[in-house]
Protein backbone atom coordinates (compact mmCIF):
# COMPACT_ATOMS: atom_id res chain seq x y z
CA UNK A 1 0.00 0.00 0.00
CA UNK A 2 1.24 3.48 -0.88
CA UNK A 3 1.95 6.11 1.74
CA UNK A 4 0.22 8.68 -0.48
CA UNK A 5 -3.41 9.08 -1.45
CA UNK A 6 -3.95 8.58 -5.18
CA UNK A 7 -6.14 10.94 -7.21
CA UNK A 8 -8.61 8.09 -7.76
CA UNK A 9 -8.81 7.34 -4.03
CA UNK A 10 -9.32 11.04 -3.26
CA UNK A 11 -12.23 11.13 -5.72
CA UNK A 12 -13.85 8.14 -3.98
CA UNK A 13 -13.48 9.82 -0.58
CA UNK A 14 -14.76 13.15 -1.91
CA UNK A 15 -17.74 11.39 -3.44
CA UNK A 16 -18.78 10.11 -0.02
CA UNK A 17 -18.58 13.48 1.76
CA UNK A 18 -21.36 16.01 2.22
CA UNK A 19 -21.41 18.58 -0.58
CA UNK A 20 -20.34 21.48 1.68
CA UNK A 21 -17.29 19.55 2.92
CA UNK A 22 -16.35 18.45 -0.59
CA UNK A 23 -16.69 22.02 -1.85
CA UNK A 24 -14.61 23.39 1.03
CA UNK A 25 -11.80 20.91 0.37
CA UNK A 26 -11.82 21.62 -3.36
CA UNK A 27 -11.86 25.37 -2.75
CA UNK A 28 -8.94 25.10 -0.35
CA UNK A 29 -6.98 22.98 -2.84
CA UNK A 30 -7.49 25.65 -5.50
CA UNK A 31 -6.52 28.45 -3.09
CA UNK A 32 -3.21 26.87 -2.15
CA UNK A 33 -2.66 25.36 -5.61
CA UNK A 34 -2.29 21.80 -4.31
CA UNK A 35 -3.74 18.66 -5.88
CA UNK A 36 -7.01 17.65 -4.24
CA UNK A 37 -5.53 14.31 -3.15
CA UNK A 38 -2.84 16.17 -1.17
CA UNK A 39 -5.44 18.33 0.57
CA UNK A 40 -7.61 15.33 1.50
CA UNK A 41 -4.53 13.50 2.77
CA UNK A 42 -3.44 16.52 4.81
CA UNK A 43 -6.91 16.84 6.35
CA UNK A 44 -6.93 13.20 7.46
CA UNK A 45 -3.31 13.13 8.63
CA UNK A 46 -3.57 16.38 10.60
CA UNK A 47 -6.69 15.10 12.38
CA UNK A 48 -4.68 12.15 13.71
CA UNK A 49 -1.40 14.01 14.25
CA UNK A 50 -1.40 17.80 14.41
CA UNK A 51 2.24 17.91 13.28
CA UNK A 52 1.70 15.77 10.16
CA UNK A 53 1.55 17.17 6.64
CA UNK A 54 0.65 13.83 5.07
CA UNK A 55 0.48 10.09 5.63
CA UNK A 56 4.26 9.65 5.38
CA UNK A 57 4.96 11.71 8.50
CA UNK A 58 1.69 10.93 10.34
CA UNK A 59 2.25 9.32 13.71
CA UNK A 60 -1.20 8.76 15.23
CA UNK A 61 0.38 7.67 18.51
CA UNK A 62 2.31 10.92 18.95
CA UNK A 63 0.39 11.58 22.15
CA UNK A 64 -2.77 13.16 20.85
CA UNK A 65 -4.82 9.96 21.17
CA UNK A 66 -4.24 7.04 23.52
Amino acid sequence: MEERLSPADAEVILGRLPERIRTALMTRAAEIEYPIEAVVEMAIASFLDEDALGFVDCKPDRGQYP
